[in-house]
């Protein structure tokens, strides 16, 4: 986890939001301590009508198959 100054976070407060939007985990720090931490939030939720219509275009499974390939890149013995 990174750190940041009071002192960065107030002269860049834009840049260091925008380093946490795109998923860093900051700790903001005040005379070198952690005080705070900053974090991406985390998504919203995805309506069930949008994972259903998404799911109707996924090609269907063969499970066999997928076991095979599985084995392959696995011990077979897990």
């Amino acid at each position: 986890m990174s750190e940041v100054s009071i002192r960065e976070l107030r002269n860049h407060g834009g840049d260091v939001v925008d380093r946490a939007a795109k998923g860093e985990r900051l700790t903001i720090t005040r005379s070198g301590k952690p005080v705070a931490e900053l974090r991406p939030l985390g998504r919203e939720p995805m309506p069930l009508d949008v994972v259903l219509a998404r799911r109707r275009h996924l090609p269907p499974v063969d499970p066999d198959r997928l076991r095979h390939d599985l084995d392959r890149l696995l011990d077979p013995a897990l």
